[in-house]
């Protein structure tokens, strides 16, 4: 709600003594007429009482009559309280930038409680990122021209959590040094996302032209018009993740389009163009004439993809005699036979294309036509800036896949198969045929021959980059996609032992575990019929027994039935927390946690072996969101022996806990097994942190929302917490239901059967 001029921070008083009167003319005299003008002119001395500078005093002064006319009155007396608390806490430059930066907010949003929300967020961003708070407001016309308050609230966001505890990093992002940045405001500033829509998109290209390519969204290393437009290449198709300037439905429509086009250039585009000997020009006609081509053979076989591309041609016949402009007008000639341009080399151009529709079906005929153009075009002494390039309309791709470029270094495409390397998995039923896990194991175990593996062992301590995951935050209620990296760690082999002698000094334990998992049914209930004892009527056998009494004959007692688990069909992931508090001892004990982390699995892990259970070990930690931590000890094919065990003895606790990450990642793998159950049992001693979320509710929430998400997938989360006074927060990530809390191995046994009598239901 606005607060009253008689609230904010202390600046009207009265104590204040009354200012000068030659201070209320003009604008403010207007904004600031009878009752209101007291509590300006109050707050206009107390500024410059303060001590903040004459530049900060007459920025206020200047633009707060703007605030007033067009929020209010105690708006415009309210933003002192603001303009204070930035140079305390910004600086007097944030302090002085404030005021204009309000004045323009106030004609975006036009409401005061929507400019007391600004204030609060540009406090906000004071708080926690100081050093970044001039650079918002120097831009906050440009953001509010294309965001509402709650998406820049959400922008900013973005930026101090992209930022972490970095000052530097967090001001190259709201400095727009960063890539970062853009990529955001994009992705906030569109109704429509990939995101959004990618699931459609791939639906679509396999019902319409059969093609079953992974879709991504392209590097933030990748050219600008690569970044602009779709691209295609080496078995991979990559989509902006936002059409800035579209909305609505059209949004939805050139995502569409996008994709009709690069499946048009993969049905008929049978070979690459050789680049050699063409000039840039050249390559950009020759991309533009077999665009049109292959767009007119698609709509030979589907005419209504006509409707889906023509209304984003909309170049007009007129303005100046550009290459970029040019080269639009010609494409939507080409497309558009009614379409009358009086440019000479349009009309020529358009001219010749459709006397060769006969060699349509030609790929070469776009070659030798685009390069008759292309030297056409340089004789008009017409310049052509290759760098700076982008086909037009917006759904036309970016014409890399069209040509073959030689033995020249491509820096672009290694840097797309560096990124490619991180795999965004998704848990979907039409993924294509998913590349295979590559990692390198010391020996060959039982069940992993099949395994893929690099021709040289990877150092230990560098991570494979494997998927890309999204973010829940709680603060926006949205996800932000792609935004943690999880990368596979070779796990360090350490002697087993120790974990072998401490299972074999508690056999009595041990027999307690193997029979409590042996005792839990864990499969698809069945109903037996034709029993003599039952919780229900067998209506069949009770029919006939009836019929069989009225004839004279003995009726068969056996009329019940009964459902029952008989069999076993349950898949397990064991997923153990390894970060740098597990060498912390237990409250009461001088062991520290992960040995009992290790005991507890190896015990579990020996009777789920022996009952024949498919499951999996693997432990994770984190150091920032770019690098969580991800070990496999054991794969669902391997068999749990000496390899497997060495792995587990082998790790050591250190870094943070980003537990959401960690918990999507095992979800992606539990989602391959068919068993009727999927369990992910999560052993833990406390609540997620990382070093770069400074707030401590984020990742609890995050954790929460993962686990949401694999529930809806069918996937069943447990947890067994290490007692360390994270209770409260286990409990509301995996429910009180699912969460069992011990401080001593002989304990779980006792509290263990109570998870698993769950998955029984």
């Amino acid at each position: 709600m606005p607060r009253s001029s008689k609230d904010f921070l202390k600046l009207v008083t009265s104590e204040t003594p009354p200012a000068t009167p030659p201070l209320l003319q003009g604008a403010a005299a207007l904004a600031f007429a009878g009752p209101m003008s007291a509590p300006w002119l109050a707050a206009v001395e107390r500024l410059s009482q303060a001590g903040y500078g004459e530049p900060v005093v007459e920025s206020y002064r200047r633009h707060s009559p703007e605030v007033a006319g067009k929020v209010g009155p105690n708006a415009g007396i309210a933003l002192a309280d603001s303009v204070s608390l930035l140079a305390i806490k910004a600086g007097r430059k944030a302090a002085e930038l404030l005021p204009p930066a309000a004045a323009q907010a106030a004609g975006r949003v036009a409401d005061a409680h929507r400019f007391r929300a600004f204030l609060n967020l540009m406090e906000r961003l004071s708080s926690l990122a100081p050093e970044s708070v001039s650079e918002v407001l120097i831009r906050i016309d440009r953001l509010l021209s294309r965001l509402d308050l709650s998406r820049l609230e959400a922008w900013v966001l973005a930026g101090i959590r992209y930022g972490g505890g970095d000052a530097q990093r967090r001001h190259g992002y709201f400095s727009f040094e960063d890539p970062e940045a853009e990529r955001w405001l994009e992705r906030e500033s569109s109704d429509v996302t990939f995101e959004h829509v990618g699931r459609r998109l791939k639906y679509y290209l396999d019902a319409l032209w059969r093609i079953r390519l992974p879709i991504r969204e392209p590097s933030l290393r990748a050219p600008e018009a690569s970044r602009r437009r779709t691209s295609f290449d080496r078995g991979m198709i990559r989509v902006p993740p936002v059409y800035p300037g579209f909305r609505d439905q059209q949004a939805e429509e050139i995502f569409r389009a996008a994709l009709a086009h690069v499946a048009a250039h993969l049905t008929f585009t049978r070979d690459k163009f050789p680049a050699r000997s063409l000039k840039p020009v050249q390559i950009a006609l020759v991309s533009l004439i077999e665009d049109a081509r292959v767009e007119k053979l698609a709509m030979r076989e589907y005419p209504g993809l006509r409707r889906l591309w023509l209304p984003f041609h909309v170049a007009q016949p007129s303005g100046a005699k550009t290459a970029p402009t040019l080269l639009a007008r010609l494409s939507r000639a080409l497309i558009d036979p009614d379409f009358e341009d009086p440019d000479g080399w349009v009309q020529k151009s358009k001219e010749m294309f459709y006397a060769a529709r006969e060699h349509w079906d030609d790929q070469q005929m776009s070659r030798v036509l685009g390069s008759l153009l292309g030297n056409d075009l340089g004789q008009m002494r017409i310049q052509f800036n290759a760098k700076t390039y982008v086909p037009e309309p917006p759904y036309r791709d970016d014409n890399v896949g069209l040509w073959d470029w030689g033995e020249q270094p491509n820096e672009m495409a290694d840097e797309e198969l560096l990124d490619e390397s991180v795999r965004i998995v998704r848990q979907e039923e039409d993924d294509p045929d998913p590349p295979d896990r590559e990692r390198q194991e010391p020996e060959r175990d039982q069940g992993s021959a099949n395994r893929a593996r690099p021709e040289e062992q990877a150092p230990v301590d560098i991570g494979i980059p494997v998927a890309r995951y999204p973010e829940h935050d709680h603060l926006i209620g949205r996800d932000r996609p792609d935004w943690v990296t999880v990368k596979e760690y070779e796990p360090r082999l350490g002697d087993p032992g120790e974990i072998e002698r401490s299972i074999e000094a508690n056999p009595e334990l041990r027999f307690r575990i193997q029979a409590m998992i042996r005792a839990a049914k864990v499969s698809r209930p069945r109903r037996r019929r034709h029993m003599a004892e039952g919780e229900q009527l067998d209506l069949d056998a009770a029919i006939q027994a009836v019929l069989s009494q009225r004839i004279g004959e003995s009726p068969d007692p056996r009329i019940y039935s009964t459902v029952m688990r008989q069999f076993r069909d349950l898949s397990v992931l064991l997923l153990l927390d390894i970060s740098e508090s597990t060498n912390d001892p237990i409250k009461g004990s001088r062991r520290p946690t992960l040995e009992l982390e290790k005991q507890a699995v190896a015990l579990l892990g020996e009777a789920m072996e022996g009952l024949g259970d498919p499951f999996a070990v693997a432990a994770f930690c984190s150091d920032g969101r770019e690098d969580v931590h991800y070990l496999r000890i054991k794969d669902f094919s391997e068999r749990f022996g000496a390899l497997p065990l060495s792995r587990l003895a082998g790790l050591t606790g250190s870094l943070s806990t980003r537990m959401g990450a960690a918990i999507r990642h095992a979800g992606v793998e539990l989602g391959k097994q068919t068993t009727y159950r999927r369990l992910l049992l999560l052993v833990t001693d406390g609540e997620p942190s990382d070093r770069d979320v400074p707030d401590r509710r984020y990742l609890v929430e995050d954790a929460r929302y993962a686990v949401a998400g694999l529930t809806a997938h069918g996937i069943d989360t447990l947890c067994v917490g290490l007692d360390s006074g994270a209770e409260n927060h286990l409990a509301r990530i995996f429910g009180p239901r699912n969460t069992i809390m011990i401080d001593r191995i002989d304990r779980l046994p006792d509290r263990l059967p109570s998870l698993y009598f769950r998955l029984t239901r």
